[in-house]
Formats: C-alpha cells, sequence, structure tokens
C-alpha cells in the first residue's frame, strides 16, 4: 500500500508543480487553490510512505515521479520543446525510479 500511496503522491507532485506555474505567482484563484490542495494532499501521501519506505528511496521516487510527469505534460502542452536527448534522460529516470523499487 504504501508504494501505491507513494507513487499517486509523485503524481500530485507533478499537479502542484503545474498548478504553481499557472498560478502566476499566486494571482489566479483557481490554479493557487489546485496548488495548495494538491500540495497537501501530495506531502501527506509522502508522510504516510515514510512509515515504512526509506526515507532516501522514497524521496527519490516522488521526486522522480513528479520532475517526469511535469515535464512530460510541459512538454505535451507546449510549454517546453521536446528532443530526443530529452526523453532518453527522462526513460533514465524512470529506470532508475523502477530500480528503486526492485531493489527494495
Amino acid at each position: 500500500m504504501s508504494w501505491l500511496v507513494l507513487v499517486l503522491s509523485g503524481v500530485l507532485e507533478a499537479v502542484w508543480a503545474t498548478a504553481l506555474d499557472r498560478s502566476q505567482g499566486f494571482t489566479r484563484l483557481g490554479p493557487s487553490l489546485l496548488f495548495g490542495g494538491a500540495l497537501v494532499l501530495s506531502m501527506a501521501g509522502l508522510a504516510y510512505a515514510m512509515r515504512e519506505l526509506p526515507v532516501g528511496t522514497s524521496y527519490a521516487v516522488w521526486v522522480g515521479i513528479g520532475a517526469v510527469l511535469t515535464v512530460v505534460y510541459a512538454m505535451i502542452t507546449g510549454a517546453e520543446s521536446a528532443s530526443l536527448v530529452k526523453l532518453l534522460l527522462l526513460g533514465g529516470i524512470v529506470g532508475c525510479v523502477v530500480g528503486l523499487k526492485l531493489v527494495h
């Protein structure tokens, strides 16, 4: 259960990171509220997962999932350019996250 919560918390990290950008410095209410809600849930999930999983593994997986999803979303929406090198590097992060799960 801790791994599932950790993955969902990583997804919520991407949500709050994207909402933070869309809030334009907290000047837009909707994205600002989404940021706050996703941030609280993401942190709560990370804290829950850390009750059973090591802190280093938990944090690395959480950050990795959030970072990859944030960049992929930005590429899909056109906010960031896509390239083969970026995709390969993101694949490396995914591989490392999977590796951490396999060795735990």
